[in-house]
């Protein structure tokens, strides 16, 4: 999909859903992650996530412009147009945009780092993991107050010893 044929969608259902034209630029950013799209408002263009077109389809990408011509034609005629105003909710509903965006898969999977160092207190022996080192003459236990002692935890790597 390019991004004439992006403006011209974002035309055709701003005058379909809403009864009126949206007159700035519609484009494509790949650097978006986390969003479907977003309006901004001082330029008041609107940018779409290519890949939502590429992972979930038309239908999703039109779900996600309704959502933005709803902060954009919300913000043009002064009315309330962030996600927590009752003015966007209703236009929301009204026009049959989405509130969230699918997840894409692909962005969705973290590396979860192990933690790595275990503090322990010297009264109380309650124990915390930390993924991070932490300076324990700065920190007491959230318990009782007592000092805390770190140790280092070893992490397994996943080698077989028995195929040396």
């Amino acid at each position: 999909m390019t991004e004439s044929i992006l403006q011209q969608m974002v035309e055709q259902i701003s005058i379909e859903s809403f009864g009126k034209p949206f007159r700035h630029r519609a484009t494509f950013n790949a650097r978006l992650k986390t969003t479907g799209g977003r309006y901004l408002l001082r330029s008041h263009n609107i940018e779409i996530n290519p890949k939502q077109w590429e992972v979930h389809g038309e239908e999703e990408v039109i779900s996600i412009i309704k959502h933005e011509l709803c902060h954009y034609h919300l913000h043009l005629e002064g009315r309330g147009y962030q996600h927590r105003d009752k003015d966007f909710k209703e236009l929301l509903q009204k026009v049959g945009g989405s509130r969230f965006c699918k997840a894409i898969p692909s962005l969705q999977k973290k590396r979860r780092e192990p933690y790595r160092y275990r503090l322990v207190c010297k009264k109380c022996s309650l124990t915390y993991l930390r993924k991070r080192r932490v300076d324990v003459r700065k920190y007491v236990c959230g318990r009782c107050r007592g000092a805390l002692t770190m140790e280092r935890i070893v992490v397994e790597t996943g080698t077989n010893p028995s195929s040396k």
